[in-house]
């Protein structure tokens, strides 16, 4: 990792004077936490000390006597600021300005953020709304490049990202490295196209996606150049990925959450080589459990020593990803500082932004930044024929494939079930829990319909639709009754992208996402609220699952084992490729 200290271009040689005299002690500290307990977690331990801050940076600890502004520490501990290590914002639906209003002051001090969310919307505007909305928030976003975009050839996106792209990125301020390589089977087959992009990041971490993949392909991965995993599920096969050197991000997001699976891996020896990462967190979850402090919390409440969930939560991430001058409190890191009174609750009573005090007892007190630019959101959907999502019985019907749910987890399994069938076509079984999915294609006007079937959602009727559909963010609707999904379609091609729930015709609740139909323009109160509302509606229909539109997110991301639907189909993610809804 390099030095905190050498920046080219940060600082004139007087500047570096002027903070070389106040590390001596011989100029007072511009800010001076003084006796505090500091959680150093370059060392691994708790000691007394004072931290004296001067031009945003940390320059010293120990004993300092003068502070221009004095904190008053003593039995306080002190603690780097958290971050986060792989985070798709989009999935939080709040602008860059109000996810740090809702994170900052949980402690979180940074993200690594892979916005391929609104790069699959977008394209590279997407990529550059992500940085330009960063700027002048008291946050560090680092931003990894959309490697995949779109994820698969299995689904239609509206837009294309090649290695071009990716080459004119990577160097520029903020932009660390390549984001998941998503087509695992395509990197360690050795496709000319996933390698070309691997290629174009030499000398950058690249990020690894690779869901249940072991053995020889494992070897094969790694060898192209994934460096990380987060989408491991089970501790063996984090082991296994350990023992070949990947680094593990430990997940905790809102519908998938590995903490409590993967933590019995992490030692004193091993410890290094893991990370927290949330991955998706609904801004309900956001608000209400928190952010990496609830990983933190969690772990700790597990049995992992505290100053180890700490490390995992702050220097681990930071030098995997190489983000010099962030992860700890040192000479020569930035003054990204969390205060805590307990440090098993991981709650701070005040958090600080380069010495500057940004958020004090759960409020937001730091700038938002310039504002957030514009994202369009395309809704090209073509007007659906009265029979766009029936599903005629064809030659002797033995079974019909359905995706099935499983809570807690993006993976899900392949079901095969007898069908409903009613007038010549198979339709949805709620007596069953065998409901009508489908994805209907809204970026270039193909007029494509994808129909599968799910089970694990539990309506009785209605329907939900949302525009949050990973990774290419078609219209993802789930119902009972073809009219009640039709409804819901149109309502969010009308909205411009969101989420709503459909009672028999009714619009039950909306939320409008106008911002590429992943994200609102609403602060986060109003988002939670809508969520809330959304949900509620959602149960009142018969639905069993806590985050009901979380989960209908994932189940067109076709990267993911083991059954999928899109624009395109039913997607067989196993051996990636269309398969008939039909046996």
């Amino acid at each position: 990792m390099q030095n905190p200290s050498h920046f080219t271009g940060e600082r004139s040689m007087e500047n570096l004077q002027y903070l070389l005299a106040v590390a001596r002690g011989e100029e007072p500290a511009e800010l001076l936490f003084r006796g505090g307990r500091i959680v150093n977690v370059l060392s691994g331990e708790i000691h007394e000390g004072d931290v004296a801050v001067a031009g945003g940076r940390i320059v010293g600890i120990g004993d300092y006597e003068e502070g221009k502004t004095i904190v008053e520490a003593e039995g306080l501990f002190l603690a780097p600021s958290f971050i986060d290590g792989h985070i798709h914002l989009e999935s939080t639906m709040l602008t860059i300005p109000e996810f740090a209003r809702a994170v900052v002051p949980r402690g979180t001090g940074g993200v690594v953020v892979d916005p391929h969310e609104f790069a699959n919307v977008a394209g590279t505007a997407g990529i550059e709304y992500v940085i330009e909305s960063a700027r002048g928030v008291p946050l560090d976003v680092s931003v990894m490049v959309p490697s995949c975009v779109p994820a698969t050839p299995l689904e239609t996106s509206g837009a294309e990202i090649g290695p071009d792209d990716i080459a004119s990125f990577l160097g520029r301020r903020g932009v660390i490295g390549l984001a998941e390589m998503m087509n695992y089977p395509g990197v360690y087959l050795g496709w000319e196209s996933e390698l070309a992009k691997i290629a174009c990041a030499a000398g950058y971490p690249v990020d690894g996606h690779a869901p249940g993949l072991g053995g020889r392909n494992l070897n094969a991965y790694i060898l192209a150049g994934a460096g990380s995993d987060h989408e491991c599920t089970a501790a063996e096969e984090a082991q296994e990925k350990l023992r070949r050197g990947m680094h593990i991000l430990i997940r905790e997001g809102s519908t998938e959450r590995n903490l409590r699976d993967l933590l019995p891996l992490v030692t004193p020896m091993n410890a290094t080589n893991f990370s927290f990462a949330s991955d998706d967190r609904h801004p309900a979850d956001l608000a209400e459990e928190g952010h990496i402090d609830h990983a933190v919390r969690t772990a700790i409440a597990c049995g992992l020593d505290a100053v180890l969930a700490f490390q995992l939560a702050t220097i681990n991430t930071a030098r995997h990803y190489r983000l010099a001058g962030i992860g700890a409190i040192a000479p020569g890191y930035y003054a990204n500082i969390a205060v805590f009174e307990d440090l098993r609750a991981a709650r701070p009573i005040e958090v600080y932004y380069r010495g500057t005090l940004v958020a004090r007892q759960g409020a937001f007190l730091g700038e938002t930044g310039k504002g957030t630019p514009a994202l369009p959101s395309p809704m090209h959907v073509k007007p659906l024929p009265d029979d766009a999502f029936a599903v005629p019985v064809r030659g002797e019907l033995r079974g019909i494939r359905v995706v099935g749910v499983i809570p807690g987890q993006i993976l899900t399994r392949a079901l095969v079930e007898k069908p409903a069938i009613r007038d010549g076509l198979v339709v949805s079984d709620p007596e069953r829990d065998i409901l009508k999915l489908a994805v209907v294609e809204r970026h270039r006007g193909t007029g494509n319909i994808g129909v599968g079937f799910v089970r694990g959602f539990g309506l009785r009727r209605g329907a939900i639709a949302s525009t949050v559909c990973h990774d290419a963010h078609n219209i993802i609707a789930v119902g009972v009754d073809d009219r009640d999904i039709a409804k819901a379609v149109r309502v969010l091609a009308e909205l411009g992208g969101g989420q709503c729930v459909i009672d028999e015709g009714t619009v039950a609740a909306r939320l409008a996402l106008p911002v590429g139909g992943l994200v609102s323009d609403r602060p986060l109160e109003d988002v939670r609220s809508a969520v809330h509302a959304l949900s509620a509606a959602a149960r009142r229909l018969g639905c069993v699952l806590r985050d009901p539109f979380m989960t209908l997110s994932f189940l067109a991301l076709s990267p993911v084992p083991a059954l999928r639907v899109t624009d395109r189909g039913v997607v067989d993610a196993e051996r990636f490729e269309i398969v008939d809804v039909l046996i």
